[in-house]
């Protein structure tokens, strides 16, 4: 595996597992199978609703913590100082650990700068050992970075061939923020799977259209975390150091760049609005199941 070293000198792996849409009920198994394939770097989410299960993977696996790159995302419900201190806490004991190797505020939205803080204190603890952004446009990266103490060290953006993120890498490289890519295939939307500029590159490496696409990022210097629930495929992602794109390949990919999100904006106010009904009906979710269990 190669590593990205992070501002703060930690090391992280340029390439691992993602668990965003995999179910409750899948999530171990899945995180085992990754682990036993070789992958030593696991994403998850509070929003995932799955963080119990990729603990319990982790826990089961007798490979040793210190061996594991462990990264979480606090979601915008439990923004604000006090709630954020809360909400790591819980991912700790759900994740059956006693340190986290990466935290995330996964939306920019909310009370992003008291969460923040909240994040500087486990930091300096050494609970968290390194902290970032997720979802923040190359403005927002501007302004978080410099009107907080502590910069964070990673942003995990929508990143893949259609929605390049060419002018938020420079931004990002500027300040010093390790750029990583959720979504490193675009979900396969717009048909890029069968794309034919990847699959004629692809053809000439004796490798998949997937595998590419890993390869592509990475030499771009762009960390990422690719999701599949089966195992062959888990397998297949983590296969891509073997072999080097030509700067003439390189280029070939780039002209695919549309500069557009696959999924959505967040500086579309009506998708803003959107993730504010979501928070607020997952807080009507929580206090009546509170009630039912006083009741």
């Amino acid at each position: 595996m190669e590593y990205k070293t992070l501002s703060n000198g930690i090391k992280m792996p340029v390439l691992g597992y993602g668990v965003y849409q995999v179910t409750k009920e899948e999530a171990e198994r899945c995180v085992s199978d990754a682990l036993e394939v070789g992958y030593r770097s696991i994403d998850t989410a509070q929003s995932y609703f799955n963080e119990e299960e990729v603990g319990n993977a982790i826990a089961k696996s007798g490979i040793a913590r210190s061996n594991i790159f462990l990264t979480t995302k606090v979601w915008i419900e439990h923004y604000g100082y006090d709630s954020c201190k809360a909400s790591v806490e819980e991912s700790l004991k759900k994740l059956k650990t006693d340190y986290i190797d990466l935290m995330l505020l996964h939306q920019p939205f909310g009370d992003a700068y008291g969460a923040w803080r909240a994040l500087e204190e486990f930091y300096e603890k050494g609970i968290l050992k390194a902290i970032g952004i997720s979802n923040f446009y190359a403005d927002r990266m501007v302004e978080f970075a410099s009107f907080n103490r502590i910069k964070p060290m990673v942003n995990q953006v929508e990143c893949h061939p259609f929605n390049q993120q060419i002018e938020a890498k420079k931004w990002n490289d500027k300040y010093g923020i390790q750029l990583e890519a959720w979504a490193p295939f675009g979900e396969g939307r717009g048909g890029l799977f069968e794309n034919p500029v990847l699959k004629e590159i692809a053809a000439a490496h004796g490798k998949s259209t997937a595998q590419v696409m890993l390869r592509w990022h990475l030499q771009r210097g762009i960390v990422v975390i690719p999701k599949s629930t089966h195992k062959e495929r888990m397998a297949e992602n983590l296969n891509v150091f073997d072999f080097t794109l030509t700067a003439e390949e390189m280029a070939k990919i780039t002209a695919l760049d549309t500069a557009t999100s696959s999924f959505f904006s967040h500086q579309d106010p009506a998708m803003v609005e959107w993730f504010v009904k979501m928070v607020e009906e997952r807080k009507k979710q929580q206090n009546s199941s509170k009630e039912k269990k006083a009741w």
